[in-house]
């Protein structure tokens, strides 16, 4: 599957009856950009991102679901991302990665991507992370299923005490 375009069951129904918010589901995030036109070019030309403009500093994306992220025009106050704050995008092989990544290095220029990393295997998936025009990072992953609703149908695998800490947060910049 070389580009999965269905999910089978996009709904479901919110498990949160013993909760104060009681909310129908989780409808969007936020990021910054430094020029909604460029950063609109890259999500649309590179990502193959859905955009709307909502607003002057608005640009409203999506992907495949009933969720949106906003991009904020922050200019020069843009505070960039860090990795383990990223975005990701599922694709439909392992051979889809290696492409995608490849794609990222030969355009860099062009769309003006940061660090792009090389693809391999953690968490379960295949996948590479790299840093758009704005500092938000993305990782284009492949996972054999849906990664989302394996993730909750495995439930819980720590136990509530088992909080790591990740040392160094610092990505360097390239």
């Amino acid at each position: 599957m070389d580009n999965p375009t269905t999910i089978e069951n996009p709904v479901f129904e919110a498990n949160n009856k013993e909760s104060v918010v009681k909310a129908a589901m989780l409808s969007h995030g936020t990021m910054e950009a430094y020029d909604l036109n460029e950063t609109r070019k890259f999500y649309e030309e590179f990502l193959g991102l859905e955009c709307v403009r909502q607003g002057k500093p608005a640009l409203f994306v999506r992907c495949g679901t009933k969720f949106h992220i906003v991009a904020v025009q922050a200019g020069n106050s843009l505070k960039g991302a860090h990795l383990h704050n990223h975005w990701g995008l599922e694709v439909g092989s392992r051979a889809e990665v290696d492409r995608i990544n490849q794609a990222a290095k030969d355009l860099k220029e062009k769309y003006k991507i940061g660090t792009v990393h090389a693809p391999s295997f953690g968490h379960g998936v295949y996948s590479f992370y790299f840093e758009d025009l704005d500092h938000n990072w993305w990782e284009i992953l492949y996972y054999d299923g849906f990664q989302h609703d394996d993730a909750f149908d495995f439930g819980d695998r720590f136990a509530g005490d088992a909080n790591p800490v990740i040392e160094d947060l610092r990505e360097t910049r390239s």
